[in-house]
């Protein structure tokens, strides 16, 4: 079987990613990829029909707490420490004039 990938596709993929490519990187890639693209098939050959699928590379799970309803802050709390504020909000000097 031909290989999936030759010069023509090489040089759309290299389109499409707004790279330029010379010849000698060019004949590089394209024997990288093939041999990528073997190391798959080969890949394709093993028999996994006994083997568990895998999530991720470890068994720790997320654990997530309740949803409830909490007494919302305070807001203005604080303030009377702050240098300056105005209705509540803390006032700073501007960062843009």
């Amino acid at each position: 079987m031909a290989s999936p990938i030759n010069k023509t596709t090489l040089t759309h993929l290299a389109k499409l990613a707004n790279i330029e490519l010379d010849p000698k990187e060019e004949e590089k890639l394209l024997k990288d990829l093939i041999e990528i693209l073997d190391y798959f098939k080969e890949l394709e050959s093993l028999d996994t029909k006994n083997i568990a699928p895998m999530t991720g590379g470890t068994d720790l799970a997320n654990i997530f707490r309740e949803d409830n309803e909490r007494k919302s802050t305070d807001q203005g709390a604080g303030t009377e420490i702050f240098p300056e504020s105005k209705n509540g909000f803390l006032k700073v000097p501007p960062v843009f004039n």
